[in-house]
């Protein structure tokens, strides 16, 4: 089976907004902000009464089940944990509660994604339209997301990040829905085989995707500050591993990955790395320091709200 690469993030999208803002409607579970806590606020949902991330948490925050971001700014100044089989959509753009406003998330300390857990974060109108976006066929909104700390997801399900900030670093390790391009968890609601993508994300320190088995991985336009590392990572999609257009600020590392790196569909460029480009991404073109007039670099950050 080969995936294209639109196709599939917009319906992936447009599905998770579906399934999480039209229930959101019907009966929100609102986790309110609050002060000073002795223990984590946690956001419960299911699927049928899906729970809301809104407003300022003064302390760690933990996701249970299905949680979404569309009712305004959610502020964690903690660590956010998204737990084993839960998931958390943060690709809204406006206050879907309000209306009036907009939506993103903004976490000071760690995101932690658990075994078995789906994190989307962030949105665009060219690359990964919103979920709640009135014309996604023609989309207009985007949404940046902030995450202090560290991404760290440990065997998820799937981690879906576009238009967002990592100050540290990212690091996916296992997990995924297996060597198979089914459908799993609430990738069966979104009528999606599992996959993990990031775009247009900027990274603080160093990015690191190891271990996964899953149908599709991508990693286009990103900036990395630090070194960028694409290991043992198996994908039944003969069209996955699209790793290009990015910036590297240290080395490129692609090692042991099936497919190997490659263009692909998605009508990429070879990345920019100022260090080494080994293995697999050595189709990489190096560029001198510094770098000539028209290289693509760092992209514009918002400040954080």
């Amino acid at each position: 089976m080969r995936l294209k690469t639109s196709t599939r993030k917009l319906s992936c999208l447009i599905g998770l907004g579906g399934l999480l803002f039209g229930l959101s409607i019907v009966s929100p579970a609102i986790a309110a902000s609050a002060s000073a806590r002795t223990a984590p606020e946690t956001c419960t949902g299911t699927p049928t009464a899906p729970g809301v991330l809104t407003g300022t948490y003064d302390g760690n925050v933990v996701v249970s089940g299905i949680c979404a971001v569309n009712a305004g700014q959610a502020v964690v100044e903690g660590n956010l944990t998204v737990t084993a089989g839960g998931a958390l959509n943060a690709t809204f753009a406006r206050n879907d509660k309000t209306k009036s406003a907009y939506s993103n998330l903004t976490v000071t300390g760690n995101l932690y994604v658990d075994a078995g857990a789906t994190l989307g974060m962030g949105c665009d109108p060219t690359n990964s339209p919103c979920s709640d976006d009135p014309t996604p066929k023609s989309p207009t909104l985007s949404s940046w997301d902030w995450v202090g700390g560290d991404l760290i997801a440990t065997d998820p399900l799937g981690v879906i990040l576009h238009n967002s900030f990592v100050a540290e670093n990212i690091v996916e390790q296992g997990g995924g829905g297996g060597y198979n391009c089914k459908e799993h968890g609430v990738f069966v609601a979104l009528k999606s085989p599992v996959f993990s993508d990031y775009e247009n994300v900027v990274v603080g320190g160093n990015m690191t995707i190891k271990d996964l088995r899953t149908c599709w991985l991508g990693s286009l336009r990103d900036d990395v500050h630090g070194n960028f590392s694409v290991i043992d990572n198996k994908m039944a999609d003969p069209d996955a591993d699209e790793v290009n257009t990015n910036y590297v600020n240290g080395s490129l590392t692609c090692l042991a990955n099936s497919p190997a790196v490659q263009f692909g569909d998605s009508g990429g460029s070879a990345n920019v790395v100022n260090g080494a480009a080994t293995g697999q991404c050595s189709f990489a073109r190096l560029v001198p320091n510094p770098p000539p007039k028209g290289t693509p670099q760092h992209i514009s950050v918002p400040q954080v709200p």
